[in-house]
């Protein structure tokens, strides 16, 4: 398959993502919205749309917002098959009509997370636990798009969301790898994160987070190219 990955930063790449179109054997190519305008639509059969540092509403300072968000909504408008995480989801959830805002506490580090009912038969989510640890940072949220549906909830926010198409927005960082957290660590504010705790919680966790991370991504390509899409 043609896989596109929309990558912010040179941190917030497609981390265990990239094992699996690896292992497939896809055809990835990779756009970064701050240094180049978008690609033709439709010239790819799945779009990953990672994170980033910067905020959805910071189009005064990020302009190349703009264009990537025009994209995202024709694609949503086509029915596209898109997954997207973190600063990815809240694009896609404001590509679908919902307005993704700061939220009244962040989330960064571990954090549990819970299925909803709907999720049960979802493709993506419905064999993971009904509830697991998810690695986080974001200090903005999604509301549900319009005629989404809710499949995850941390006790502060929605943490994924389902469109037709088949797409996906989901809040935690599947793809995280340790290279990616050690920067993000590395880049973060003095308080913003207790920096022992994450490596400790990241080094007894992040081998089954990493399977996790590779699970949904080869499930996605699958609906990708399935009889589900369209």
């Amino acid at each position: 398959m043609r896989v596109l990955n929309i990558v912010h930063q040179n941190s917030a790449g497609p981390g265990v993502f990239a094992d699996v179109t690896g292992e497939r054997g896809d055809a990835v190519e990779v756009w970064e919205p701050p240094k180049e305008g978008p690609p033709a639509v439709g010239a790819h059969d799945a779009v990953f749309v990672f994170g980033g540092a910067m905020n959805v509403d910071q189009e005064a300072e990020h302009p190349w917002l703009s264009a990537e968000k025009a994209w995202l909504e024709e694609l949503v408008d086509r029915r596209a098959p898109l997954l997207g995480l973190c600063l990815g989801s809240q694009l896609l959830a404001e590509a679908a009509g919902a307005s993704p805002h700061r939220s009244e506490e962040g989330e960064v580090g571990w954090h549990d997370v819970e299925l909803c009912a709907e999720a049960s038969a979802d493709p993506l989510l419905g064999s993971l636990p009904e509830s697991f640890r998810a690695f986080e940072w974001h200090a903005y949220e999604f509301p549900l798009p319009p005629g989404g549906v809710p499949l995850a909830r941390s006790g502060r926010c929605l943490q994924a969301f389902r469109l037709d198409g088949p797409a996906w927005g989901l809040q935690f960082h599947a793809e995280a790898v340790r290279a990616s957290i050690d920067r993000w660590l590395d880049e973060a504010e003095e308080g913003e994160v207790d920096r022992a705790r994450v490596e400790r919680e990241t080094a007894a966790g992040l081998a089954d987070w990493n399977e996790l991370g590779r699970d949904i991504c080869r499930r996605f390509l699958a609906e990708a190219e399935g009889p589900t899409r369209g």
